[in-house]
């Protein structure tokens, strides 16, 4: 497994990282009741020697625009040695629920920022994890679906660019749909519920080569 005994893993993104964490900062019990809840208990239970400390320090209805607001103290401040970011969930939508509003975060912009929070935070982590935004919406025509498909290739872009680790969220929920109701992992396309939720931490896990201890 990669993480190693007493280092740091920090998840940073939207509400669905969010989930009701505690603040300032989201730890041990207070980590929300999301993916990043998951994720700790199994590191904890599997890798109960390695001590792995784990933050969250996402913040609903957060793009790429607000977490470049907040970097120096949720992310570079707290010195975490691995690094999740999912985020451009907010950047899609609200493309199509605030369509008027002329702050959009369109695809030059949200790959601009983002690039610019990865150059000055890659070479201070000893891992990066990037995960796509998704929708969970069966139909790849919607328009929704087509538009966060296109920021999911943005963000694989830049894991290739910062060797990062990749987590293609939108290919894990198709796989899962075609066997699960969607309503089972969402009740809006967006926000997972419990076993929505755990679909993200094993593609977490699974970039982390997690695997049970004998």
């Amino acid at each position: 497994m990669k993480v190693r005994a007493q280092q740091t893993l920090l998840f940073q993104g939207d509400s669905i990282t969010d989930c009701g964490r505690g603040r300032p900062i989201g730890e041990m019990t207070a980590l929300g009741d999301g993916y990043t809840k998951q994720v700790s208990a199994l590191l904890q239970a599997g890798y109960p020697d390695r001590k792995i400390r784990v933050l969250n320090t996402g913040v609903g209805g957060n793009r790429v625009s607000d977490l470049q607001m907040r970097w120096q103290t949720d992310v570079l401040d707290l010195k975490p040695d691995w690094l999740s970011i999912m985020i451009g969930t907010n950047d899609v939508w609200r493309q199509f629920d605030d369509a008027d509003n002329p702050d959009q975060v369109l695809p030059e912009r949200f790959e601009a920022i983002y690039r610019r929070l990865l150059t000055k935070t890659r070479h201070r982590l000893k891992g990066l994890i990037l995960l796509t935004p998704f929708l969970i919406e069966t139909n790849p025509s919607d328009p929704m679906r087509v538009r966060m498909t296109e920021y999911g290739a943005i963000v694989r872009h830049l894991a290739g660019e910062f060797d990062a680790s990749f987590v293609d969220t939108q290919a894990r929920y198709d796989d899962a749909m075609i066997s699960i109701n969607p309503a089972e992992l969402s009740d809006d396309r967006v926000h997972p519920t419990f076993v929505g939720h755990s679909v993200l931490a094993l593609g977490i896990l699974d970039a982390l080569d997690f695997r049970i201890l004998p």
